[in-house]
């Protein structure tokens, strides 16, 4: 066995088999094996939470181990120049690690950081986005400490459990293991909201007691192949989306009646058609079999409605302070002309409205910018134009076409981050008020980047809108260089 501290070995074990294999010239010794293990010092915490060890300054990576400990791990993996390792066990423990309160946390990988006390994880995330911003970016910038919950549990709006067989032939209903689909019954998830966990549990019963077919990726057939159920925060208006297979469910009548009699509060159940053998989890046809086919929710004093397919917040406590947040950054006035691209159902569009003279929202799903428009009658929001289209193409014709020339720039890409063409044009335009909004800290700072050639990146505000995952949410205030 190999012990390591600070990437440094203490003792190497001898006559390895790497050490007596012939390697070709340029090439160096990979320092571990698959199926061996090793103890090893985590020196640092990676991008998604997991531990990093260096042996001979060969990189491995170990999920659940924390900075500072020293851990026995399994060698997986093993590429060129990083290998994985299992965590086996934790000699030497942080004094940031507690016992997870999850049942399924090991198998499941959404709370990732669960073993992490909650304040270590807010930590966690302002450095991966403080590494990204010191590696990558020109001009240095002290990135702020990332707001976080006063209660973060119970936190998600969306709920999407997949449903099918085990191994042994039972129904079962949960979610997929890491890197899998393989589905983990799941008793109390704590990031669900639990009114939508109660609401999801009852139609998976119904499903086991009348014998309702389950979806088998195998064979593709069987109809239910998840159960969603979206719920206002505000509101407590829910919406039930049984995805299917085939066209007709067994009892669909029955099973409507049940729910609706059993939770008041559900306004709508739609089902959703999906027979492509896809990871996508929504087809495109809705049939709605109860209610108006959406419900609302507010934030603030803002009313928005959400439909099967639109994209809102999973989080609404921390969406305010986020669109708060990109607001406050953006500095707006009564004069300002301001474009929210990557605009979905016009939330920060509609949040801002108040305090310019007009906003262009453009967004490429057709059925959220009609929600969009909805949006903005619904609250008498009348200086708001929504455009369907590639914010790529759409955003260049609204300047060069149709000649409007924003004062104001508010983005909220896709993970992927912005493409050049977009990138460019904001360069072109040299508009002084610019806000980025990001779920991607990785590809932020890669745009931010590219922007250092006319702008300054004053503020970068981290926001923890989904605790205990890897994941965070940033806002980065940018002014143009005079």
């Amino acid at each position: 066995m190999t012990i390591l501290s600070n990437a440094k070995i203490y003792g190497i074990i001898k006559n390895d088999t790497f050490s007596k294999q012939r390697l070709t010239k340029g090439e160096r010794a990979v320092p571990v094996e698959k199926n061996k293990e090793y103890e090893v010092e985590i020196i640092d915490n990676g991008y998604e939470g997991e531990g990093i060890a260096k042996i001979n300054d060969f990189t491995i990576f170990i999920q659940g181990a924390i900075k500072g400990e020293i851990c026995k791990i399994l060698i997986v993996k093993v590429n060129k120049s990083y290998a994985f390792g299992k965590l086996l066990e934790v000699i030497k423990k942080s004094e940031n690690r507690v016992e997870t309160d999850c049942k399924t946390y090991k198998r499941c990988g959404g709370c990732s950081l669960r073993h992490l006390k909650y304040e270590e994880t807010l930590n966690l995330k302002r450095n991966i986005v403080q590494n990204l911003v010191d590696k990558t970016m020109q001009n240095s910038i002290k990135v702020h400490n990332v707001i976080g919950m006063q209660n973060p549990f119970h936190y998600r709006n969306k709920l999407q459990y997949p449903v099918g067989r085990d191994n042994k032939g039972n129904l079962v209903m949960g979610v997929f293991a890491n890197r899998t689909h393989q589905i983990i019954p799941v008793e109390n998830c704590l990031i669900q909201n639990q009114e939508a966990e109660k609401v999801a549990k009852s139609i998976f019963n119904f499903i086991k007691e009348n014998n309702v077919s389950v979806y088998d990726e195998n064979s593709r057939s069987g109809a239910i192949r998840h159960i969603i159920v979206k719920i206002g925060f505000k509101t407590n208006e829910i919406m039930c989306i049984l995805v299917s297979n085939e066209r007709k469910i067994k009892q669909e009548k029955e099973l409507v009646k049940r729910v609706v009699s059993e939770f008041p509060n559900v306004k709508t159940i739609i089902k959703n058609i999906n027979s492509k053998n896809t990871n996508v989890i929504l087809g495109k046809e809705n049939i709605t079999l109860y209610g108006d086919g959406y419900i609302q929710d507010k934030l603030e004093n803002f009313t928005f409605k959400i439909s099967p397919m639109s994209f809102y917040q999973t989080n609404p406590i921390q969406t305010e302070v986020l669109y708060n947040k990109a607001i406050e950054f953006a500095k707006l006035d009564k004069e300002d002309i301001l474009c929210d691209l990557y605009c979905g159902i016009g939330t920060i569009g509609i949040f801002a409205s108040n305090k310019v003279k007009k906003v262009y929202g453009i967004e490429i799903v057709p059925e959220a910018v009609e929600t969009a428009k909805e949006n903005a009658k619904i609250n008498n929001v009348d200086n708001i134009e929504f455009i369907v289209g590639d914010v790529e193409k759409s955003f260049k014709e609204l300047i060069e076409v149709r000649e409007i020339h924003p004062t104001a720039i508010i983005v909220d890409p896709p993970r992927r981050g912005l493409d050049a063409t977009t990138m460019n044009k904001i360069l072109d335009l040299e508009v002084n008020k610019f806000v980025y909004v990001s779920c991607n800290p990785a590809t932020m700072v890669r745009d931010l980047k590219m922007l250092e050639e006319k702008y300054q990146v004053k503020e970068i505000q981290p926001v923890d809108m989904f605790p205990y995952t890897n994941s965070v949410e940033c806002v980065a205030a940018l002014q143009l260089k005079k």
